[in-house]
């Protein structure tokens, strides 16, 4: 298999994981119970804390060795800067949380369906850069990023986002929408992820001298969505403790993958 197929599989892998997560409401007759709902939020924070450490804070820390006692600056800038980065997204784009009727962002008119949408897209803009920065080390020969450890992160957020892509079509489907208008929407959020790689990729030259950054500005993104969104949306209300085993297990299994793809 060629570079090039190894690249777009990959970027493809995440969009796979929303489709067939967002795919579930053809097969719901009720509202998603909200014990399901805690874990599988549970579990994509794990997930992506995990991917965040792995996969991409330890390869920053690993590509910036030859600074020595300073390998820590571009992993430490990088990191605060994603944090930046999302937090000025969430104060501009207009977007709602699954647990809240008040919307966030710049004020509009858009229906709350839509806005709840745009709040998975936005948090799905951090690990579509994560794919991409970590296939264009790659590409670029960066001995700090091979093919399968580019593989065990992308496959992680595949995993992580099929119980996104449920979480997002069923409550539209609950919402009175029809079950293939509610697939499509929540397939749709998936989208951004391989465009965002896409770029990130094509944007290779420029990315490779600065590598050490931009895995730790995913990171930082990534970081950031589970403390704003997911975490709170998991420990609202009832059913907490399964929302934290959710975690335990999207943890352990985004290592393992890392570990012994990677």
């Amino acid at each position: 298999m060629s570079e090039f197929t190894s690249v777009v599989i990959g970027l493809l892998i995440p969009f796979v994981g929303t489709t067939l997560g967002s795919a579930m409401v053809f097969f719901m007759r009720n509202e998603m119970k909200e014990w399901v709902q805690k874990i599988l939020l549970g579990f994509a924070s794990g997930v992506m804390v995990a991917a965040s450490v792995w996969s991409l804070l330890i390869p920053s820390l690993d590509a910036s060795a030859h600074l020595e006692k300073w390998s820590f600056v571009p992993a430490a800038v990088g990191f605060l800067a994603g944090m930046g980065f999302l937090l000025l997204l969430d104060s501009v784009i207009p977007h709602l949380h699954l647990d809240s009727d008040q919307p966030e962002g710049v004020k509009s008119h858009l229906k709350k369906n839509t806005m709840l949408v745009l709040a998975v897209t936005l948090h799905n803009i951090p690990e579509g850069m994560a794919v991409g920065v970590v296939f264009a080390g790659f590409l670029a020969g960066n001995v700090n990023l091979s093919l399968a450890g580019a593989f065990a992160l992308t496959i992680g957020i595949a995993i992580q986002n099929f119980p996104e892509g449920a979480i997002i079509s069923m409550p539209l489907k609950s919402a009175s929408h029809s079950k293939s208008k509610s697939f499509f929407y929540g397939m749709m959020t998936g989208i951004v992820e391989p465009l965002a790689a896409a770029f990130t990729i094509l944007l290779t030259n420029f990315v490779v001298p600065i590598l050490p950054y931009l895995l730790s500005f995913a990171a930082g993104a990534m970081i950031y969505v589970v403390v704003e969104e997911l975490i709170p949306e998991a420990q609202h209300g009832e059913h907490t403790n399964i929302a934290t085993v959710g975690v335990a297990f999207g943890f352990v299994l985004m290592m393992i993958l890392d570990v012994a793809l990677g």
